[in-house]
């Protein structure tokens, strides 16, 4: 078992004084049996008018954050410590009619799979498909698990990780164009591809835990991140992370799942103003161990 801590703080300045709307913040781990959430905190300023707590339709944790007043800063931390026992991917227990790829899901999951294994992007002529088919071995066995880690590793191998301005997530035939994208960019396009072969996928936001330091030398540091889960009968939801080539849950924390990553926002709100009255905004994360956060401290 690792503990995990995790300091997440988003600042946003303006010209002037403005009016804020409602703040819809998605940062609080979801707990399971691989990650069990010890103590959570969130402190804004200035101080909401209230702070309401729900699940959405997928369980997530939310919080909605009401304003009064104005301000020229709006700010908001989260403390999260958390306790994470890694599973390692070989170790899970597919069951044996889906060791082959292909295979049918349960019947009585079926109906539950089916949001998750239809296709969501347009892909008229099968670009999609035809690259995503090359993973599955031609005229012999196809091992279920082998195909998903070689599709991962192939997206990780061979595509260029690149940070963007804009707000979003790339539709997965842009990312294969273009080869390269965000983690949200490469999530997608593995998740779509998984449907394109007639698997569930779905989307995972969270954060992820760099052994050197949270920092822009290694993919995912000093932001939120974000994988896919492949649903596997036997071994349920598997962790998938293309960006990094990781199979499995090794140092991704799950805040968030999701069908599609506009429903897995982080943190997503309004002001009241015009587009220049908007300064800047400033997020710092940093994903530390506890013996880390003791060798710090001491």
């Amino acid at each position: 078992m690792t503990i995990f801590s995790v300091r997440h703080i988003t600042e946003y300045t303006y010209k002037q004084p403005v009016a804020f709307g409602q703040h819809r913040l998605m940062f609080r781990p979801r707990d399971s049996f691989d990650q069990t959430l010890l103590s959570s905190s969130l402190t804004v300023h200035p101080a909401p008018q209230s702070v309401r707590w729900m699940h959405d339709v997928f369980g997530n944790c939310v919080a909605l954050v009401e304003f009064s007043g104005k301000a020229e800063k709006l700010r908001f931390e989260t403390n999260i410590r958390l306790e994470h026992a890694a599973q390692v991917a070989l170790d899970l227990q597919i069951d044996e009619e889906a060791l082959t790829y292909p295979f049918s899901y349960d019947p009585e999951e079926a109906p539950d799979l089916e949001p998750v294994i239809a296709r969501h992007f347009p892909d008229p002529d099968d670009v999609l498909g035809r690259w995503t088919r090359q993973f599955v071995r031609q005229g012999q066995p196809t091992e279920t698990g082998r195909l998903l880690m070689t599709l991962c590793y192939g997206i990780h191998e061979s595509f260029t990780y690149a940070r963007r301005l804009e707000h979003g997530t790339q539709t997965p035939l842009v990312t294969l164009s273009l080869r390269r994208g965000t983690c949200r960019d490469f999530a997608l396009l593995m998740m779509e591809a998984a449907r394109a072969l007639g698997l569930a996928a779905r989307f995972v936001t969270g954060y992820i835990y760099v052994p050197d330091r949270d920092g822009s030398k290694t993919l995912g540091g000093g932001s939120t991140h974000a994988w896919c889960q492949v649903y596997l009968p036997g071994a349920g939801w598997v962790e998938f992370d293309p960006t990094n080539g990781i199979v499995g849950n090794r140092d991704l924390i799950r805040v968030g799942v999701a069908r599609d990553p506009r429903q897995a926002v982080p943190l997503s709100g309004s002001y009241d103003g015009e587009a220049s009255d908007f300064d800047d905004m400033v997020v710092q994360i940093n994903v530390t161990t506890e013996q880390n956060d003791k060798r710090q401290t001491g």
